[in-house]
């Protein structure tokens, strides 16, 4: 089975990219899906970050109230890092297990869907890795128009991760998504083809 590792800046369409694989056939394992699912209340790492965090973070439900926490950690490096050690290890045990279920069960390729896949060291993880371009002037406009930001949040997002152009220097395959979602499906159905001579790596 071929892993493919697919990341990319914020807004830059990942999941429209991922959508398409989907549709392709590649089994999909969503880290921000799986991030969700380790940080639900109870669960060891929802403990960790209210006790780092504190309890105002939680939705009356005992959620986390997402949007709180990305207000604090998208403006202070040091506790986004934290946040990072509390949760990484976490959801990279229950991607793997993912990407092994996929493997047994016979699929063909799998994609590790990851926005920190370069960031957090998981991009040696996979046969191939994939990243989403856009210019920087969409990426922005997509952010602002999505997230409901102001313009000062949306960079600091932006900037809080690493830079579109040195996650291009890991880069196999790169999908330029600045244009129509059309010429975007081009370009995702042709990488598809060529993943076909990829041997892939013994995990």
């Amino acid at each position: 089975m071929i892993v493919i590792g697919l990341t990319g800046g914020i807004a830059s369409g990942k999941s429209t990219v991922s959508t398409m694989l989907r549709e392709l056939g590649a089994y999909i394992v969503d880290a921000d899906k799986l991030s969700r699912e380790v940080t639900l209340p109870g669960r060891p790492a929802w403990q960790e970050i209210i006790d780092n965090f504190g309890a105002e973070i939680l939705e009356p439900n005992g959620q986390i109230n997402r949007k709180c926490l990305g207000q604090i950690i998208f403006t202070d490096s040091q506790a986004r890092a934290l946040l990072g050690c509390i949760t990484h290890p976490r959801i990279e045990a229950e991607a793997m297990a993912a990407i092994d279920h996929a493997r047994q069960n016979g699929y063909e390729r799998a994609v590790l869907d990851a926005p920190l896949l370069i960031e957090v060291g998981w991009h040696v993880k996979v046969d191939a890795v994939w990243v989403v371009f856009v210019d920087k002037k969409t990426q922005l406009a997509r952010l602002i128009d999505r997230d409901k930001l102001s313009c000062e949040e949306a960079i600091s997002r932006i900037n809080a991760q690493l830079s579109l152009e040195e996650k291009l220097k890991y880069a196999d395959i790169v999908i330029n998504n600045s244009e129509t979602k059309e010429k975007t499906q081009e370009q995702v159905a042709r990488a598809w083809q060529q993943m076909g001579a990829i041997t892939p790596a013994v995990k």
